[in-house]
């Protein structure tokens, strides 16, 4: 599995600490910053962290994880993933990936 994992932050053209509004399903926004983008075999994912100004311990961050693409002009577009174990998958990856950033 390993070897189907890639971390394309640095393919991917966005601005270290870049910000995405994100609109929730109750339609509220909030802004996030962009911690990750990765992928699984041809899956894209992105890692969003809530941008707020209350210092929160980092083990009670709410990170939001989605699936990743872009359209034609290179505007992100965001997907819900349903399927439990996908997004299981995803998470491990990305807690994975976080950990080896960390350990650097």
């Amino acid at each position: 599995m390993s070897e189907d994992i890639m971390n394309i932050n640095e393919e991917i053209e966005y601005e270290e600490d870049a910000k995405l509004l994100l609109t929730l399903e109750d339609g509220s926004e909030v802004s996030c910053v962009v911690l990750s983008i990765f992928e699984i075999g041809e899956q894209s994912y992105i890692a969003l962290l809530p941008d707020t100004e209350e210092e929160t311990d980092e083990e009670e961050m709410d990170v939001y994880i989605y699936r990743f693409a872009e359209d034609e002009e290179g505007n992100p577009l965001l997907d819900n993933i349903e399927d439990d174990d996908e997004y299981n998958e995803a998470v491990e990856v990305f807690n994975n990936l976080f950990e080896e950033e960390e350990a650097e």
